[in-house]
């Protein structure tokens, strides 16, 4: 199917329909690059959040049934859908948030894979069998793992469907059904991959909904009794609501929130690579991301020498159209959030940091949603640039002068979702990295992922982890289980 129309009118995706909301207001959907108003999809209700609850609900009574093998060719089936429209999602995925249509077309390329990765985790599944220490002898004992039930997922806007896939092929594999509430910047690409979902597989009624809003709309999520497990994608402040919500409901959650993460360069590290390693920490993406290098400490050593590299290399930046192939940073992902990332600017300023280059919108370029990439120096990691995640182009350049005084100042902050050690003395790289507070740490590279591999932060940045054998422990739950074998109960007042 071709990119819809301009001003097309989307709607909620529930029990496998597509309906009307039962409120009368709508969001529009906009195109970061030129402000273009593409579509409008409906800002769900705590009614539509029911409807879409219930009939998971319903649906979760025969999919919890459906053998490991039914889900593990279900999940295949799902894989082979998206793999044939991984162009056109990533067309929807950059004109909704303005990113790069090669990250994004790269991003959609691999759902499949993260899908098939799940069903053959359930398909290599063991049990566990305990040996039970009892006096009576032929108890047996074995462990089994069970779905929650209903999934309530909310995800962001910064890479939408790569985010809600894992959680999906996860949510699926164990046995859940599943709600999706996407962001209200970017729910089409969501709504489209339901409409795929339905029309070239044969996933039963219920077990995939999508429900489009505003944040009061994935509040009726999160409140929702009868919502199983939770999981979100998003802000530190934002996950910390949620987590209270669900706490109220004894509701388990899986939360991937924010970072402010250290990227940090050594003497000893090869100087080009490592001044790549920080473009792409916090300038690809338009840096945002959750991963974000947005803290580039720098050995007092070779500081002079890396600030000059590295502002030459973010003055070659081409900014541009992201669906045009040499477009190498497109625009923030909306006005507000240019707002924001403008404000923190401001702030670096005002609190004595150096704009060694950017910080301006340029004046060549449609639309308002635009910002230099920008490199601040002369940053203490007391400074608000330097603690807040600001999830825009924006790197604060910290000098160091040994590795100890490193280490503090990565782990001096709230976050620990990432971090990068670039040198080539690879006994400190381990030894910095077992030493760093964070849930990835990356070695010369930075940026990387598998799906194989779980993703998750500590301190702030999060609960849980998503990816990986892990990121499927967190759909399901253990049930354990007791056979006597004897025939014979024993007399629970007789004295041995």
């Amino acid at each position: 199917m071709a990119l819809r129309e301009q001003s097309e009118h989307y709607q909620h995706f529930i029990n496998g329909e597509f309906v009307e909301s039962t409120g009368d207001t709508r969001i529009d959907v906009e195109f970061p690059y030129n402000g273009e108003i593409w579509g409008s999809v409906p800002h769900g209700t705590k009614e539509d959040v029911d409807q879409a609850v219930n009939a998971a609900k319903k649906a979760f009574r025969e999919w919890r049934r459906t053998t490991i093998s039914e889900r593990y060719d279900y999940l295949h089936s799902i894989a082979d859908a998206l793999d044939d429209h991984a162009e056109e999602l990533g067309e929807l995925e950059t004109r909704q948030n303005g990113k790069l249509i090669r990250e994004m077309q790269g991003q959609a390329s691999g759902f499949g894979g993260t899908l098939r990765h799940y069903a053959s985790l359930i398909d290599s599944d063991r049990g566990e069998v305990i040996p039970v220490n009892t006096k009576d002898e032929g108890m047996f004992n074995y462990v089994v793992h069970e779905p929650y039930g209903v999934v309530g997922a909310i995800t962001p806007w910064n890479s939408p469907l790569l985010l809600t896939v894992g959680k999906l092929g996860a949510a699926l594999a164990a046995g859940n059904t599943f709600v999706h509430k996407p962001s209200e910047q970017t729910p089409v690409s969501a709504l489209r991959m339901a409409e795929i979902i339905t029309e070239e597989t044969n996933l039963p009624k219920g077990v995939y909904n999508v429900v489009t809003g505003h944040g009061d709309t994935g509040a009726a999520l999160v409140d929702n009794e009868d919502v199983d497990k939770l999981a979100f994608t998003g802000s530190s402040s934002t996950g910390r609501s949620i987590a209270e919500s669900a706490g109220r409901n004894l509701s388990p959650v899986t939360l991937e929130l924010g970072g402010k993460s250290p990227n940090i360069m050594f003497p000893s590290a090869e100087l080009e690579n490592a001044v790549t390693g920080a473009v792409k920490g916090i300038f690809a993406a338009t840096g945002q991301t959750c991963v974000a290098g947005s803290r580039v400490l720098v050995h007092e050593e070779i500081y002079d020498e890396f600030v000059d590299r590295f502002v030459d290399r973010a003055s070659q930046i081409r900014l541009g159209d992201p669906r045009e192939p040499e477009t190498e940073m497109g625009p923030i992902a909306f006005d507000k959030q240019w707002e924001k990332v403008r404000k923190y600017i401001d702030i670096g300023t005002s609190e004595g940091a150096t704009i060694a280059y950017g910080g301006d919108r340029p004046d060549d370029l449609p639309g308002d949603c635009f910002i230099e990439p920008t490199i601040f120096v002369d940053v203490d990691n007391e400074m608000t640039i330097a603690r807040d995640e600001i999830f825009g182009p924006v790197a604060a350049v910290i000098q160091f002068s040994d590795e100890e005084e490193a280490i503090e100042i990565a782990n001096d902050t709230r976050y620990g979702l990432a971090a990068g050690v670039w040198t080539e003395d690879m006994r400190q790289a381990q030894r910095v990295a077992n030493q760093i507070d964070a849930g990835t740490v990356w070695i010369n590279e930075y940026r990387t992922g598998a799906t194989r591999a779980p993703i998750g932060g500590f301190k702030d940045s999060g609960l849980g982890r998503e990816g990986g054998k892990e990121g499927l422990d967190e759909y399901r739950q253990e049930k354990c289980i007791y056979i006597d074998q004897t025939g014979e109960v024993a007399n629970p007042f007789q004295l041995r």
